[in-house]
């Protein structure tokens, strides 16, 4: 009898045990299943009308061609504070007479409100964005940048090399101007995790330009979503891997391609190219821009 009560007194220990070990896994696993509120909000940065589309491959795939591009900007909303991704054509196109088409006749440019005003729209200010980064330097992602300058921006090393070099104040005097003003910055070496907890992360995807970056993004609506920058601009540029011939470096352009691709893979994640306007249409915005 002695040892029947023993061996009971035994089993209720181990299950003892194992419920607290149970309890302590399932514990485990929500904290790795919970995610923070991360939303993402989509404006207007412009409009571009390519008139010559044959600079987005090297080849002749689209000579003759025009194409209208969509030309977006993002905030990325976390409980431990905004990210503004991109920062769209230059404001002064905001209510111009006309479009400004460039003097090589490449590109024509228009932009129809200010990222102040749609910033009210989801009840924001200038002072509501803790971070600001750009894909990348060229004018159409950098028009409102230096709105900005008391905000961190989040640079790779090479990148910001690159756009504040002597040679760059010289001949890409209006680039350098865009962001001149951006005085506190965090420069970067590769990806970068936000806010720490997997739920903003900025690939480095060099090539377009020397520190050209995508964003991942892990939301609980939308699920892993990458914004390309400009490492695509044509879904048909993704699938046949052209680059364009103004592309800083064309290999390493096809090594982020296929980097990207992999990551997007693994992540299962919905990809989103940011001039492509089926895109732009696509994304989550706020009510006063859904048209």
């Amino acid at each position: 009898m002695k040892r029947i009560l023993g061996l009971l007194v035994v089993m209720a220990l181990f299950s003892c045990k194992e419920t607290k070990k149970e309890t302590a896994t399932e514990s485990s696993t929500s904290k790795e299943v919970a995610k923070p509120e991360v939303r993402l909000y989509t404006f207007d940065g412009g409009t571009i009308l390519v008139n010559n589309l044959e600079l987005f491959s090297q080849d002749t795939t689209y000579q003759g061609q025009t194409k209208e591009f969509a030309n977006a900007f993002y905030i990325i909303s976390h409980p431990d504070g905004n990210l503004m991704w991109d920062a769209g054509l230059p404001e002064g196109l905001v209510g111009a007479p006309e479009p400004f088409t460039s003097p090589d006749g490449n590109f024509t440019v228009s932009r129809r409100d200010s990222v102040l005003n749609q910033l009210e729209s989801i009840d924001m200010g200038i002072d509501d964005i803790k971070y600001i980064a750009l894909s990348h330097t060229h004018f159409d992602h950098s028009g409102h940048a230096n709105t900005f300058k008391n905000s961190t921006w989040l640079v790779q090393e090479t990148e910001y090399d690159y756009i504040t070099s002597e040679e760059s104040q010289k001949n890409n005097a209006d680039n350098f101007n865009a962001i001149k003003e951006l005085l506190n910055v965090r420069k970067l070496k590769g990806d970068h995790d936000v806010f720490g907890d997997g739920s903003v992360v900025i690939k480095s995807m060099p090539g377009h330009t020397p520190g050209h970056q995508v964003l991942y993004l892990d939301m609980a609506e939308n699920g892993p979503t990458l914004l390309t920058g400009d490492l695509y601009h044509l879904y048909e540029n993704r699938e046949h891997k052209r680059v364009p011939i103004f592309n800083f470096d064309v290999d390493q352009t096809l090594k982020s391609m296929d980097v990207f691709e992999a990551f997007a893979e693994e992540k299962n994640a919905k990809v989103y190219l940011q001039h492509q306007i089926e895109d732009f249409n696509k994304m989550p915005r706020a009510p006063e821009y859904l048209n």
